[in-house]
């Protein structure tokens, strides 16, 4: 079992920052895929980015603004969000899988946080 601890999100005004964090509580070695999903309502959820020890995958859509990073230091995933859009608002999720080089669909993961939500005004 694997626990997510998730935190990070808030309000920011387009063209703003947020950093989101993800605390797996079985991830020491970084043998573990961890993701951030997306879901706004209405809508399916979406997969926004993948580390798999030091390799990582973008979605098309935040590919130059989000960075996800991991410190080993404290066992924490970083997700870096950097000139966000009123279209990245959403309910934003870090799930986690035991198998290696899990993509971006939401079937590839076992494990789900709670949620954080992200709101980017106009």
């Amino acid at each position: 079992q694997v626990h997510l601890r998730e935190s990070g999100g808030g309000s920011v005004q387009a063209g703003g920052s947020l950093i989101l964090s993800c605390a797996p509580s079985a991830n020491a070695d970084g043998s573990i895929s961890i993701a951030w999903f997306r879901q706004s309502p209405g809508k399916e959820r979406e997969g926004v980015a993948r580390i798999y020890r030091t390799f990582t995958l973008y979605t098309d859509s935040v590919k130059g603004r989000f960075t996800m990073s991991r410190d080993n230091a404290n066992d924490t995933v970083y997700l870096e969000m950097n000139n966000l859009k009123p279209e990245d608002t959403a309910m934003y999720y870090c799930a986690a899988d035991r198998r290696a080089w899990a993509g971006l669909t939401p079937g590839d993961y076992t494990y789900w946080g709670q949620g954080t939500q992200v709101t980017v005004s106009s």
